[in-house]
């Protein structure tokens, strides 16, 4: 007689699995396992803040094309590996490979998962103002008479999610005026140039230094039905705009202040973000001699600073 076999049980015999090992580190061994890590076989390996989550954290920032060789004090150094990997062998070559005494560390079991719906979500509808969504494309807008941007997590930054591109949506919604040309410097996503062709912009452009923005820019205006031109920044210095928006950071901004001012118009208007609240006056400190400022405004720390160009 045979017994007969469980679906379920044979489910979960299948199923995959991977192995989480966490390793404390300090900043002087974290970059040098997550190497020998990786040379030894992880899937994927991860340098995490050791007090996330606690008054302890430690925000670390970079500026684009200025990476910081920063990392936490107290790190861990995180390595996906297949289920039936040998732990404790992997320690040991790792602590030969980095003459890292490895004193603290942990493995979890990590499930299989639906990786995708997990993902999604974490992406909800969120509500820029009372008129303006932007809404996953797996979402139903939650007000269809709203203007809705939809706007999947992609290849670039801007989703809406974060403080900096809220800013400037708000802006977008409480200033654009019917028909005013646009440049979105940094369009990175397009987010902002799109919702601007939405809100009633007449010609509207943005640039990025990144190809992969451009190509992200192009097919998120192709999903949402507008047309904006996105380039790389090689032809724009001869043109002027009725508005111009930045939200890159701070650095950028400096350096670039005499191209974005000489990229609008005289009584044009121009806002800018990617600033932190601490490195505002130094960012108006810059842009007041072209432009006759309003007050700041201020989300979760961060600044939107705007002002209209002077004769």
């Amino acid at each position: 007689m045979h017994a007969a076999s469980n679906p379920a049980e044979n489910e979960n015999e299948t199923r995959m699995s991977w192995l989480s090992l966490i390793i404390n580190a300090s900043a002087d061994t974290a970059e040098s396992l997550s190497d020998a890590l990786f040379d030894l076989g992880a899937l994927s390996v991860s340098i995490e803040d050791a007090q996330a989550g606690t008054e302890a954290e430690q925000p670390i920032f970079g500026e684009p094309g200025e990476p910081t060789d920063v990392v936490w004090s107290d790190s861990n150094v995180v390595a996906l590996f297949e289920a039936d990997s040998d732990i404790p062998a992997i320690l040991a070559q790792v602590a030969e490979q980095t003459g890292v005494a490895i004193a603290h560390h942990k493995v979890e079991q990590v499930a299989e998962q639906d990786w995708v719906r997990m993902t999604q979500a974490q992406f909800d509808p969120i509500q820029i103002s009372e008129r303006l969504w932007i809404t996953p494309t797996w979402h139903q807008p939650p007000d269809p008479k709203a203007i809705n941007l939809q706007l999947d997590p992609g290849l670039a930054f801007g989703t809406g999610s974060h403080p900096t591109t809220r800013l400037c949506l708000r802006w977008l919604d409480k200033n654009l005026h019917n028909g005013e040309t646009l440049l979105d410097y940094g369009c990175g996503s397009g987010i902002l140039a799109i919702a601007a062709v939405k809100l009633g912009a007449g010609k509207t452009t943005g640039i990025d230094i990144d190809p992969q923005a451009i190509v992200a820019s192009k097919q998120n205006a192709e999903q949402n039905n507008v047309t904006a031109d996105f380039r790389l920044p090689d032809s724009i210095l001869n043109e002027q705009f009725d508005v111009v928006l930045a939200n890159i950071l701070t650095n950028p901004l400096k350096v670039l202040a005499p191209l974005l001012a000489g990229a609008t118009r005289s009584g044009g208007r121009i806002a800018l973000s990617g600033v932190l609240q601490e490195q505002a006056e130094e960012v108006m400190a810059i842009y007041q001699q072209w432009f006759d400022l309003a007050p700041t405004v201020f989300d979760e720390g961060w600044a939107c600073i705007s002002g209209t160009r002077k004769a």
